[in-house]
């Protein structure tokens, strides 16, 4: 039977449901020249409902943020034909080595992959490679949808 195509609005909660069991994404962010930088990351969202990714300080993505916070994030399934969601929001960017971006790349590890077997390794490591965190607040959002036919043109 043929997947006909959905579009189901959601509230913030049900967006951020949605949003933490994937954790494949596409981050949109803007070029000096006005078009789009698109990065596919990994991201989780944070126990205050931030969606976040872990870099590093030097990519385009975050000198992106830096110059212009607002960023758009494809969340997409695991599958392809599965459901996906635009969420545009403003990002911030916290590089290491302040606490809040050491706190918050532990947080983006638990949301992830849960404990890790050596927290203080963990950090140590965030420390030595300069990671950075950005986090980026939900503003807006599309209707969670799922690809396929439209209702009225299903094939017989």
């Amino acid at each position: 039977m043929p997947q006909i195509a959905t579009n189901t609005r959601v509230t913030r909660d049900e967006l951020l449901d949605f949003v933490r069991t994937r954790h494949h994404l596409m981050l949109v962010t803007t070029r000096r020249d006005g078009r789009p930088q698109l990065s596919p990351v990994t991201g989780g969202v944070d126990a205050a409902g931030r969606i976040v990714v872990s870099t590093y300080p030097d990519r385009a993505k975050v000198t992106n943020l830096r110059r212009d916070p607002r960023a758009s994030v494809m969340v997409l399934s695991e599958e392809w034909s599965d459901a996906w969601v635009q969420v545009d929001g403003t990002a911030e960017v916290l590089d290491m080595p302040s606490q809040e971006a050491e706190d918050g790349l532990v947080d983006y590890y638990r949301c992830i992959s849960g404990e890790h077997p050596d927290w203080d390794e963990y950090r140590a490591a965030m420390h030595r490679q300069g990671k950075s965190l950005i986090r980026i607040t939900p503003e807006r959002w599309g209707p969670v949808a799922r690809g396929g036919f439209p209702p009225d043109r299903v094939p017989s």
